[in-house]
């Protein structure tokens, strides 16, 4: 359980050094939104090495379901726009996909 709280804290500072950098190139916001964008993707890095998973490719993997209901979250309440009904249920069918992905190597072990 405690890999999901990593996994929300390395999608905030994902999201939030993306759209820092979003706000720069595509909103003509200062260049100065690069610099706290590159902190924040840092320590969205340093973040997601915190998960427990034995290999790096299945904690990105498992991660991404993650992320994706994070973007909805962030899209209505940054972004105040609301997230269709088609979102969230794609959103639920990547979360049960992470759940096995990470759970995997333990189900494998049983």
């Amino acid at each position: 359980m405690i890999n999901y709280l990593w996994f929300l804290l390395a999608a905030l500072f994902e999201i939030a050094g993306c759209y820092a950098f979003w706000m720069w190139l595509r909103l003509d916001r200062s260049v100065w939104w690069v610099l706290p964008g590159l902190l924040s993707l840092a320590f969205f890095a340093l973040i997601l090495t915190r998960v427990e998973a034995s290999f790096a490719g299945r904690a990105y993997a498992a991660y991404g379901g993650v992320y994706i209901v994070a973007s909805l979250v962030w899209l209505a309440l940054i972004e105040k726009t609301r997230p269709m009904l088609s979102d969230w249920l794609g959103a639920a069918l990547c979360v049960v996909g992470a759940t096995i992905i990470l759970l995997g190597p333990r189900l494998h072990s049983s």
